[in-house]
């Protein structure tokens, strides 16, 4: 798991400082702001508007961003940059007919996701039908406090990992049952570390029970997290535990067993 840091690196022999900003640049552009113009991006990205300029420049003449002449946005190539990840892991590839098999057995959506500092980021997903008022695919992010998914790749950390995780967090109510205080979210990750799966009931929305069990690698070590989403309006927290947990946690040891085969996601 990648650890989080409170101090910045800085510029060194094995730190180059440009290209660090030019991510920066391309992580300012998102669903709130896909399109720009040269001084929000300079603004988002922290770079004078002589340095955002370069950059964004830059990634045109590489095919990474268009302009229309005031305002630039992200073209489809960006999506390479994330796809170059999934194809290093065929993995999920090997994994997708377990998933398929348990969304259809179910019929509840299913995701695997990794940890990313204080996020999650969606690395598959198998939808049967929209249960969240938010979209979501491969790369999305959600905070890990209030996720089923986050949570349970929390508890394969340190509990000093763990809290650090957690400060660096903005840990905010996301709907009125949401978790915010650090002590009793790390009573929850150790709950979680103990019992070996999670259960996460509307803290990220209203509405939405999620549940979530490991993959682990042939060492053992938790490399991802898989999931199985429901609606309370349907069925109580109570009895998706009783009718979810089961077959997840069958799925989740198929794939861990694939992960063991081949030495990794």
């Amino acid at each position: 798991m990648p650890s989080v840091t409170n101090a910045p690196p800085r510029p060194g022999d094995s730190y180059v400082q440009s290209f660090a900003r030019g991510l920066e640049v391309i992580r300012s552009f998102s669903a709130q702001a896909p399109r720009q113009t040269l001084s929000e991006v300079a603004a988002r990205s922290g770079l004078t508007r002589a340095g955002a300029r370069r950059i964004l420049l830059t990634l045109q003449a590489l095919g990474y961003v268009e302009t229309d002449g005031r305002d630039f946005r992200l073209t489809a190539r960006i999506l390479d940059l994330g796809f170059a990840y999934l194809s290093s892991m065929p993995i999920w590839n090997l994994a997708e007919p377990v998933v398929e098999a348990l969304v259809e057995s179910v019929k509840e959506s299913s995701s695997a996701a990794v940890l990313d500092g204080t996020d999650i980021v969606y690395v598959m997903r198998v939808p049967t039908h929209k249960i969240m008022k938010n979209s979501l695919g491969i790369g999305s992010r959600l905070p890990a406090y209030c996720t089923s998914l986050g949570r349970m790749l929390l508890a394969g950390l340190s509990d000093d990992e763990v809290r650090t995780r957690l400060d660096a967090s903005d840990l905010k109510p996301l709907t009125r049952h949401t978790i915010t205080d650090p002590a009793t979210l790390l009573t929850r990750v150790q709950q979680v570390r103990k019992q070996g799966w999670c259960l996460v009931n509307q803290e990220l929305e209203e509405g939405l029970i999620s549940l979530a069990a490991p993959l682990v690698d042939g060492g053992g070590r938790m490399v991802a997290a898989l999931n199985l989403s429901g609606q309370a309006n349907r069925t109580s927290a109570r009895v998706v535990q009783d009718t979810l947990l089961p077959p997840l946690l069958e799925a989740a040891r198929q794939i861990s067993a694939l992960l063991a085969v081949k030495g990794g996601a």
